[in-house]
């Protein structure tokens, strides 16, 4: 066994590697881990997110940006991430694979990876200091979760399952509707909740009142 493998990759080391991959990965207490691939419907709200954060951007004259998961969030505990997409200010480097300055990042939740984002990835996202909003959004149903800096930089949170609802983020000038975010995707029937009163009907034996 290689020391490298002993040890884990430096960040460097794994930049370098990733460039002879074919598939993404992300860097995880020093080892590297494929990304899973994404249904339609998750490729749907990531392409209604960048767009919609992109073209409010730059409609504002505002000099952030928004990027895909190419570029990698590195967080302070030396892991490297790659949110579905982030918004960075200047100053830019062009020629960066990294960065350790995003102001937003956004998660779309898939079913195999969704706990690791909403607690691993949080607490990771949740020590960079730049970071102002951390948007995490269910493709299967309208249900977006929102997790904020007040005034004084704690972290809060908010929960949006309303197609008509906002999400607003005033330190970047931003307010995306729940609709441009959710447009086109079909969303998968919620399975009805059975009551106790429609076990006790179906129990009951044909012809009984």
């Amino acid at each position: 066994m290689s020391e490298r493998a002993v040890r884990g990759m430096t960040i460097l080391e794994f930049l370098a590697w990733q460039s002879g991959q074919r598939d993404r990965y992300e860097l995880v207490d020093g080892r590297p881990v494929a990304m899973t691939g994404a249904r339609l419907r998750h490729d749907r709200v990531t392409g209604n997110a960048f767009g919609e954060i992109r073209r409010q951007l730059r409609a504002n004259g505002n000099p952030c940006d928004a990027f895909t998961a190419d570029i990698a969030i590195v967080t302070p505990s030396g892991n490297v991430r790659r949110p579905d997409m982030s918004v960075l200010c200047p100053p830019f480097d062009d020629e960066a694979l990294t960065t350790d300055r995003p102001r937003l990042v956004v998660e779309v939740l898939s079913e195999s990876t969704a706990q690791i984002d909403r607690l691993v990835k949080l607490g990771e996202y949740q020590s960079i200091e730049t970071l102002d909003y951390i948007v995490f959004a269910d493709p299967t149903r309208v249900d977006v979760g929102v997790w904020y800096r007040d005034d004084a930089r704690l972290w809060r949170n908010r929960v949006f399952q309303d197609l008509t609802a906002a999400v607003e983020m005033p330190a970047l000038g931003l307010s995306v509707g729940l609709a441009s975010l959710y447009e086109r995707v079909s969303l998968p029937p919620r399975p009805r909740l059975r009551l106790m009163w429609d076990e006790e009907e179906e129990s009951q034996p044909p012809g009984r009142a």
